[in-house]
């Protein structure tokens, strides 16, 4: 068995359950849970917590987890073969990369992280009709787009806000509300556009540590087009105009101010973390902060949502 790469100054064993572990990226996890974290505290709104269906709520978490450990799947091996992850990389190691993970068992992965992602989703067309199926398509379909075609044209920001945004949302409360209620309305949508700007600073931070490298191998990310400079004050700003929309709909009060408080303080620090190291792989400190943002945002904004 062959040892390649290291993580904590400690060999990592190929394909091992460790090795599977980093690929997954637990670290994202709560991208994929913020959003459908949101639509089932408006539906508990709705209903007042009376007629509200957990079973579907059950199956959009398992969907959107397995779909981003899929993403994150599909994101590593072909960024490795693409030639994306190289020895410039300043972000967190890549299974594919470092050799912590063979190519062929990848594709294997893949496959079986997609089936899996089909298997949890398809009981959600007893909650929410056959519509649902081609919604499942497009979320596997751009899984696969966003890597191999969209993310090096400027595109993936847009795909975001849709997919980690919009569509987990606003489908999560469609289909935990009674029948009667299955429609949608301004609310789902205010919260399910906020919350993709929000999880969007996880790409942007991203992007802006890998500018560089990103430049020299071709691909044109957002940050990449708009520069490094704009993309600081992009990152600063995604975030405020997501609350400013929240409260706007909920209401200006003295709740919705206060619960809006911890995550646009804690962004405010992030961004000056951020614009003090400027660049390097210091940078994924940044990154571990921001996807801890996106949680207290979650959190804060389902309480807010579930009194207001």
């Amino acid at each position: 068995m062959r040892r390649s790469g290291t993580m904590a100054a400690q060999p990592v064993v190929t394909n091992s359950f460790i090795a599977w572990f980093l690929a997954s990226r637990p670290k994202t996890l709560a991208a994929a849970a913020v959003p459908v974290m949101l639509g089932a505290a408006y539906a508990w709104h709705t209903t007042g917590g009376e007629g509200c269906d957990y079973v579907p709520m059950a199956l959009c978490f398992l969907f959107a987890f397995i779909m981003q450990i899929d993403a994150n799947f599909v994101n590593d091996y072909f960024d490795c073969v693409k030639g994306g992850d190289n020895e410039m990389r300043l972000g967190p190691l890549r299974a594919c990369q470092q050799g912590w993970v063979t190519l062929p068992a990848m594709r294997r992965a893949i496959a079986v992280t997609s089936i899996l992602a089909c298997i949890a989703g398809l009981p959600l067309i007893h909650y929410g009709g056959w519509e649902l199926v081609g919604i499942g398509a497009l979320c596997l379909l751009f899984c696969f787009l966003y890597t191999t075609l969209l993310a090096g044209r400027g595109m993936g920001d847009l795909l975001v806000v849709v997919f980690f945004g919009i569509i987990p949302c606003c489908f999560t409360y469609y289909v935990m509300v009674p029948a009667a209620q299955q429609t949608f309305e301004q609310m789902p949508w205010v919260l399910a556009i906020a919350c993709g700007l929000v999880v969007d600073t996880l790409l942007l931070i991203n992007n802006y540590r890998d500018i560089d490298n990103d430049r020299a191998v071709g691909k044109k990310t957002l940050i990449v087009i708009i520069g490094r400079k704009a993309g600081e004050l992009l990152y600063l700003m995604v975030v405020p105009v997501a609350q400013t929309l929240i409260v706007l709909s909920v209401g200006l009060t003295v709740q919705s101010l206060v619960l809006s408080l911890p995550t646009l303080l804690l962004h405010l620090f992030t961004w000056h973390t951020m614009r003090s190291i400027g660049c390097g792989s210091a940078l994924n400190k940044v990154l571990g902060m921001t996807a801890r943002n996106i949680f207290i945002f979650g959190v804060m904004t389902s309480l807010l949502v579930i009194i207001a």
